[in-house]
């Protein structure tokens, strides 16, 4: 079971995602390896955001192999390098991030383990037995 929380002793969230979520009960956990901006087929596209939209899929796949759904996701964290338009980043992540929100951190960061990636996310997910 997973309980969703927004503790009136902090800030409320600044964003889509919740302070916390606590896990219960009999769950499956799955963590996932970083999730890049590139296709079965070796496409990386130049535009960070197409590659976010990437990655995001490259995720549901990942998911759908463990029988989850992007709605199993408890935790993702965004690792972007160099600049990139925030109303479209935020666009494509809102479009894939739903509420209840899951709990998020977005990192800017100098690289990633090829230049050429300029998005990865890496997500644990939970899903009742």
């Amino acid at each position: 079971m997973k309980t969703f929380r927004n503790p009136g002793s902090i800030h409320p969230p600044v964003a889509a995602y919740t302070h916390q979520i606590e896990i219960s009960g009999a769950e499956r956990l799955l963590a996932l390896s970083g999730q890049i901006g590139k296709t079965v087929d070796g496409y990386i596209p130049d535009d960070p955001i197409e590659q976010i939209e990437i990655a995001f899929k490259n995720l549901q796949g990942n998911l759908e192999a463990a029988g989850m759904t992007m709605a199993d996701v408890v935790k993702i964290t965004f690792y972007l390098v160099g600049e990139m338009d925030a109303a479209r980043r935020k666009t494509v992540m809102n479009a894939w991030l739903k509420e209840p929100y899951l709990c998020t951190t977005l990192l800017f960061v100098s690289a990633l383990a090829n230049p050429q990636f300029k998005v990865e996310i890496d997500a644990w997910a939970s899903k009742a037995l």
